[in-house]
């Protein structure tokens, strides 16, 4: 046979057994084990990333808002306490500010529990709806409040006193504290006689009843 029949030959010859060889070569698909069960695709996915909750997931602002209740609810020891503790900011709201202003004109120089019972009546009338639906409303309700005049409350001094009657009605807005008092609706000074109501209470110069 001629040389060149011969390579030529030997090129064919080579050419079918890669050929062979090719086609008998294992996939991609035949080298990852299969376990019975399983689907090879399952086994594909291995590196997948476990996904994580935002930031700002429900629970997360629950628990924001649960922490942010329990810093206002502290367990003072004393009412001094309560009262020593209060910040008084300088843009107080309206009702702030008629709160102390009854606790100031009302009951200045009664003890820290006599005030605060007064703050008390003042509130529990705002809840009743029976005496004015805010604490100004309360207060500057004709005839119940005698240093009140013409429905309009004096100013009061900026003083030791006043800033006390300040603090206090804040305990008081905060039901931080509560007197023997705290259900009472109506008070009066010990000197102008017999309550009509249920007695309850009985705190400095002032008899608290309902």
């Amino acid at each position: 046979m001629p040389l060149r029949s011969r390579a030529a030959a030997l090129a064919a010859f080579t050419a079918s057994i890669v050929s062979l060889a090719l086609q008998s070569a294992p996939g991609l698909a035949a080298e990852v084990p299969t376990l019975p069960g399983v689907a090879t695709s399952q086994l594909a996915v291995t590196d997948a990333v476990p996904a994580t909750s935002a930031p700002d997931s429900a629970d997360q602002i629950l628990d924001q808002d649960s922490a942010a209740q329990a810093d206002d609810e502290v367990a003072y020891p004393t009412l001094a306490a309560a009262v020593a503790d209060q910040s008084i900011p300088s843009n107080t709201d309206e009702d702030m500010r008629c709160l102390a202003g009854a606790i100031y004109f009302e009951s200045r120089g009664e003890p820290l529990t006599g005030q605060l019972a007064v703050a008390e009546v003042i509130l529990n009338r705002t809840k009743s709806r029976r005496f004015g639906g805010s604490v100004c409303d309360v207060i500057t309700q004709k005839g119940q409040f005698s240093f009140v005049r013409g429905g309009v409350m004096p100013a009061a001094p900026s003083n030791d006193d006043w800033r006390t009657a300040m603090a206090v009605a804040k305990v008081a807005m905060k039901d931080a504290w509560e007197t023997d008092a705290s259900n009472a609706l109506y008070f009066h000074h010990r000197s102008t006689g017999r309550a009509a109501g249920q007695r309850v209470a009985s705190i400095g110069n002032h008899v608290f009843f309902r």
